[in-house]
């Protein structure tokens, strides 16, 4: 009968044990969903970006084509975990720079960049804008500047003003070479 009992006691402490577990893994901390090794129009790397995405178990990508048209001046990429924002690229044409109203960005205090006519940084974005009259990948007849912004968001907002520039670069040469700036 005492044998009994130990077996009982050491049974229900095992599964005690491993309920406790499998409760412990649940509230852990979250894998990050791996990116495809290009994405977003191919502009982007995986390795460039995979750091700086949120925790979560699913990922999505929403993405237009990256082609303009008269009635079509922007194109989009979005990212998403567990339904969250993760990772953003926009690029959108003008006609000239009277568009590029980037007053609401002085709040966070942006550093400027030296990326194609006036570019900035901020803590978890990047902007700029170049002269493009697009020859490829383009209906446009009247756009002459080319707006780009990428995004970091999610959970944890830190500061990546370092990471931005080089992200921004990759962005502005990926356009540049797709769309034939001319």
């Amino acid at each position: 009968m005492h044998h009994i009992r130990r077996i009982a006691a050491a049974t229900t402490l095992s599964l005690t044990l491993a309920v406790a577990t499998i409760g412990c893994a649940k509230d852990g901390i979250k894998a990050t969903p791996e990116l495809p090794d290009k994405f977003c129009w191919n502009a982007f790397e995986k390795t460039d970006i995979q750091p700086y995405i949120i925790p979560g178990e699913k990922m999505t990508q929403d993405a237009d084509t990256f082609h303009f048209a008269e009635r079509k001046r922007s194109t989009s990429c979005l990212i998403h975990v567990d339904g969250k924002s993760a990772f953003s690229a926009f690029a959108r044409f003008q006609d000239d720079k009277t568009g590029f109203d980037w007053s609401s960005f002085d709040r966070l205090k942006p550093n400027p960049v030296k990326i194609g006519e006036k570019g900035i940084v901020w803590n978890t974005g990047a902007r700029t804008y170049f002269p493009c009259k697009a020859t490829a990948n383009s209906d446009l007849s009247t756009a002459k500047y080319l707006e780009l912004e990428i995004f970091l968001s999610g959970a944890q907002v830190e500061n990546h003003r370092k990471k931005l520039p080089d992200l921004l670069k990759q962005f502005t040469a990926f356009a540049q070479k797709e769309l034939r700036c001319g």
